[in-house]
C-alpha cells in the first residue's frame, strides 16, 4: 500500500470485493468451488489478490449476466485467460519457421503438431493470414529459386491441403449465404481457395467446394443445383479466368461472380465481377460486406 492506496498487485479481499461489486463471502465461495481466484500469501499469512483475479471475477460476472450457470461462467473466465496468454506468446515469424522446418524434413507428424499448437494459440483467421498464406508464398519463392526440391514442395502442399480440408469439415452446414468455390479446367492450385473458404465460413457462409481442374460444365451444373450467392473461380494463370468460358459466362449472368488468386491480378472484368487478389481473410471480410445476405 502506497499513501493509503492499495497496491494493484496485492489486493485484500475487501478491496477485491469493492472493485468487483461481489461480496467477500461469494468471492471465497467462488475461490473454493471453482478455483476462480489464485491468491498469494503475505508474510503474515493474508490472502492477497492480483489484477488477474479481478479480471476473472469480472469476466465471470459478464457470463452470468448472459444467463450462464456459475460453474460454466467460471470455466469460461479461466479459459479466456489461458487463450489470452497463448495469444501473447504467438509469434508469426517463428511459427512459419517451425512449420518450414518440419515440412522440409518430410515430418508429417511434426507438421500436425505445429499446426495443433498454433490453433491452441490463435484463431483460424490469424492462422491463415499470418502463417499459412505467407508460408505458401515463401514456399513458392523457394521452389522457384531452387532452394527446395519438387518433392519437398509437393509434400508440404499436400500436408497443408489435408489439414485445411480437415478444418473445413462441415463447412456446408448452417443457414448462411452459400459460396461455390472452384478452380477452372487446367488449374490445380487450390490452397488459397481453401483458405478463402475457411475465412468465409468464419463469417457465417456455407461453402460448396468443387476443388481444382473443374470443367466449365461441371461448375455450371453445381451452380444450378446449389444457387450460390457467390461463385468464386481461382487460378494462378490469367487466361484460365478471363475471358470466361461461354458456359461460365452464362452462369455469371445468374450468380455473383468473383475471380481470385494470382491470375486475377490486373484483370478488369467489369463492375459486376469481384476481383479478389489480397489476403484471403481480408477478402472474405470485404466479400461479406458486399454480397447481400
Amino acid at each position: 500500500m502506497v499513501g493509503g492506496v492499495p497496491d494493484d498487485s496485492n489486493l485484500r479481499i475487501g478491496e477485491l470485493s469493492r472493485r468487483s461489486g461481489v461480496s467477500p463471502e461469494l468471492l471465497r465461495a467462488w475461490e473454493r468451488r471453482y478455483g476462480l481466484l489464485r491468491p498469494a500469501r503475505s508474510p503474515g499469512g493474508l490472502r492477497l489478490y492480483s489484477p488477474g483475479d479481478l479480471e476473472r471475477v469480472r469476466r465471470m460476472q459478464d457470463h452470468m449476466a448472459q444467463g450462464l450457470a456459475a460453474r460454466e461462467a467460471a470455466a469460461l473466465a479461466a479459459r479466456a485467460e489461458v487463450a489470452g496468454e497463448r495469444a501473447a506468446a504467438f509469434d508469426p515469424r517463428s511459427a512459419r519457421a517451425a512449420l518450414a522446418g518440419v515440412m522440409d524434413g518430410f515430418d508429417e507428424p511434426g507438421a500436425q503438431t505445429v499446426i495443433d499448437d498454433l490453433l491452441a494459440m490463435t484463431t483460424v483467421d490469424t492462422l491463415l493470414s499470418e502463417v499459412v498464406v505467407p508460408y505458401l508464398h515463401e514456399l513458392g519463392e523457394r521452389w522457384e529459386s531452387g532452394e527446395m526440391s519438387v518433392a519437398q514442395e509437393h509434400f508440404a502442399s499436400n500436408v497443408l491441403r489435408g489439414r485445411l480440408l480437415g478444418l473445413a469439415r462441415g463447412w456446408g452446414r448452417g443457414s448462411g449465404r452459400r459460396a461455390l468455390l472452384a478452380c477452372p479446367a487446367g488449374e490445380r492450385h487450390d490452397l488459397g481457395l481453401i483458405a478463402f473458404g475457411l475465412a468465409l465460413r468464419e463469417r457465417g457462409w456455407r461453402i460448396d467446394y468443387l476443388g481444382g481442374d473443374m470443367p466449365a460444365e461441371s461448375i455450371a451444373e453445381a451452380a444450378g443445383a446449389v444457387e450460390p450467392a457467390l461463385l468464386v473461380l481461382a487460378a494462378v494463370a490469367p487466361d484460365r479466368l478471363w475471358p470466361l468460358d461461354p458456359v461460365l459466362g452464362d452462369v455469371a449472368r445468374r450468380h455473383r461472380l468473383a475471380l481470385a488468386g494470382a491470375g486475377a491480378q490486373g484483370l478488369d472484368p467489369g463492375d459486376d465481377v469481384l476481383v479478389l487478389t489480397g489476403d484471403p481473410v481480408a477478402e472474405a471480410e470485404r466479400v461479406s460486406a458486399l454480397v447481400p445476405a
